[in-house]
């Protein structure tokens, strides 16, 4: 995968945190057409622990990255002004409101209004963190291969096709069913097409970025064998999720979890083509 299993810390850290951010979307539109009180709501509300879980997952492997904890409260120095900066800060707001009022609705301590400004505000927040996760990379002009509209893409494709899965998965452990789950594959489906879209736009686009030293190209020769890889195994999952409803009954939770599992091996090959794209304008790059 050239040079970008390197970067694994980052690709669990922005797959995972695209994927919860996408599932609270789900998880929280479900609470917002839930009656207050009703007990599906608290089973709901319970089930999102499995979110916080995964986005603890993603923080820790980012701080691996960095090498030392600390150095991630150094990371928060130059907000405003640092994209990296930004995006940590949008992550942990993300997961401290998240996460604090998640806790707060388990223990019956807020109020209706209060759970559905928590949930709004979440969501909003989730989509901010997707977006400065995007900002990190596609401001650095000086990195033509991310320096393009196909990165916002990539990201945000993510969040569609692993959050919906997601969201449905830890729904459907706490036995939650309705009409309106069953339009979320559509979602991911839309989102694999997208994918396609992008892995064959930005495969032709790669013979035309060079540097004085470096062809785009030669960064990931096995380009198009490892997107083939990554697509190949997202519609596996979407085929795990869809098939039983078109038998007319939801998919049992081993199959849903069995989807996730694929759509997270298939991202992280994706994402690892991306970190393995990384090129500078008229630098070699050390192998």
């Amino acid at each position: 995968m050239g040079n970008g299993w390197s970067e694994w810390p980052l690709m669990l850290f922005t797959v995972l945190g695209q994927c919860v951010a996408g599932g609270f979307i789900v998880m929280a539109l479900v609470l917002l057409c839930t009656s207050p009180g009703a007990e599906r709501q608290k089973r709901v509300t319970l089930a999102m622990l499995g979110l916080w879980v995964l986005m603890g997952i993603g923080f820790i492997a980012s701080m691996m990255h960095l090498g030392s904890p600390m150095r991630a409260f150094n990371s928060l120095n130059r907000i405003g002004a640092s994209a990296l900066s930004n995006e940590i800060a949008s992550g942990s707001l993300f997961f401290a409101i998240g996460g604090i009022g998640w806790l707060l609705a388990v223990v019956n301590k807020l109020s209706q209004p209060l759970r559905t400004l928590w949930l709004v505000v979440t969501m909003v927040l989730g989509v901010v963190f997707v977006w400065m996760m995007v900002r990190v990379y596609n401001t650095i002009d000086t990195v033509p291969t991310w320096y393009s509209i196909w990165t916002g893409l990539r990201f945000f494709l993510t969040m569609l096709m692993g959050g919906p899965l997601l969201g449905y998965l830890l729904l459907r452990i706490v036995g939650v069913e309705g009409w309106g789950m069953r339009l979320l594959p559509a979602v991911s489906l839309v989102a694999l097409l997208g994918s396609a879209v992008v892995a064959v736009m930005q495969g032709s686009e790669l013979a035309t970025i060079h540097s004085s030293v470096q062809q785009a190209q030669a960064l990931v020769p096995q380009y198009g064998a490892l997107m083939a890889w990554s697509l190949l195994l997202l519609a596996a999952a979407l085929v795990c999720w869809v098939v039983p409803q078109l038998k007319g009954y939801y998919p049992a939770v081993p199959v849903l979890s069995l989807a996730f599992v694929l759509v997270l091996v298939g991202e992280l090959i994706s994402r690892g083509v991306f970190y393995g794209l990384h090129m500078t304008v008229g630098m070699a790059i050390a192998g």
